[in-house]
């Protein structure tokens, strides 16, 4: 049984992956320790030949960064074990800065910044560097109660029992997320150290927008109430507000007609955001997957009645059409002529949308929770 695991995903690294386990064993030597290295190959090329050459342990696996990790995580024997690319762009010689704190007990989590360490000269985008990578740390920092500066940062270690407690399930590049995520989660002891990050032989396998978007749909689902329900909620009580207060103040459509158009959007716009926010929490109660919101999204689940939010949501849409149909009326009396209805036809579709919102939400989550034990 090794005292230090270190697994390395690898997609045709033959450049570079001789490279990475030398230094890897390098600091097993320095330390005294005894130390397996795992490399997850989906290559084409001699990586996977070269690693075992080497004494690696060499285990294949499906594409996908998160589905790597997982594979060669399985398979770590390790008391302490790092992760860290095989392109070389991370430094294994900093290793040391990593197991030295969690060795001495002062972090069960730690983490690399490459933002607050060293960067080479075209190792990183500046859409990643400036823009891409800050902007998502803060919001995962935000949403988690977290104060790290490069939450995508590749190289990491962690001990045993810390990679017990997270339940790491993600299959793509939000895995990265997943395990901060996690990691804050548990009540985790998390520290940074300042790492170097160098430029890769190889093209990069990231895709920006698809990678980025990820990270983003990952927080959603488990922070749906932060993320949509509050936002939803208010921008609906704001819209709604504005709404029945515009038409106190006079004739909306000869005075206020862009705010009365605005006010519609967005009483609309905030019940589909609130909508979404609830199809997130269902799936993510179903599935296990946040903890200090579980609660809030528990309540409503168990509240959750299809016959009941059916009906408000027809009560809404009959609303609409009976306020449409007026509408009409009024069109078919006047002899066919040109009508001047805004406010009424505006009210109309606000109805009918949200009344057609509640039905469809109510479906969908019946649908969702199809499979659990419920009586409903």
């Amino acid at each position: 049984m090794a005292v230090v695991s270190i697994v390395m995903p690898s997609m045709n690294e033959e450049s570079t992956i001789r490279t990475c386990i030398l230094k890897a064993m390098s600091f097993f030597e320095s330390k005294g320790l005894e130390g397996e290295i795992i490399v997850v190959d989906n290559s084409t090329d001699r990586t996977a030949e070269i690693a075992r050459s080497m004494g690696a342990v060499v285990i294949p696996s499906v594409r996908g960064y998160g589905n790597a990790y997982l594979k060669g995580l399985a398979r770590t024997t390790g008391e302490y074990i790092a992760i860290a690319d095989a392109d070389n762009t991370y430094d294994l010689n900093e290793l040391p800065k990593f197991f030295d704190i969690l060795m001495q007990g002062e972090a069960d989590f730690v983490i690399g910044s490459r933002l607050k360490g060293k960067i080479k000269k075209g190792a990183m985008p500046w859409l990643h560097q400036y823009i891409g990578n800050p902007l998502l740390t803060w919001m995962l920092n935000a949403l988690f109660g977290t104060t790290i500066s490069d939450a995508h940062c590749g190289m990491r270690a962690f001990t045993r029992e810390a990679l017990e407690k997270m339940s790491l399930k993600s299959h793509g590049m939000e895995l990265a997320s997943e395990m901060v995520i996690e990691a804050a989660d548990k009540g985790l002891r998390i520290k940074e150290v300042p790492i170097s990050y160098d430029v890769r032989d190889s093209p990069s396998k990231l895709r920006s927008l698809h990678d980025g978007w990820r990270h983003i749909r990952f927080m959603m689902l488990y922070r749906p109430v932060s993320f949509l329900l509050v936002p939803g909620t208010f921008v609906f009580l704001v819209g709604a507000a504005l709404l029945f207060t515009l038409p106190r103040m006079g004739n909306v459509a000869e005075t206020r007609l862009h705010s009365f158009i605005l006010a519609s959007m967005l009483t609309v716009i905030g019940s589909q955001l609130f909508a979404t926010g609830l199809y997130l929490g269902a799936y993510g109660h179903i599935n296990g997957l946040y903890v200090k919101e579980n609660s809030f999204i528990k309540k409503i689940m168990d509240y959750h009645s299809l016959e009941v939010e059916l009906f408000a949501g027809m009560v809404f849409l009959l609303a609409g059409l009976f306020i449409g149909l007026k509408v009409v009326y009024t069109w078919v009396i006047s002899g066919y002529g040109s009508l001047f209805q805004i406010q009424t036809a505006v009210f109309a579709m606000v109805f009918g949308s949200i009344g057609l919102q509640m039905i469809f939400t109510a479906i969908f989550l019946s649908v969702l929770m199809l499979g659990m034990d419920t009586d409903r």
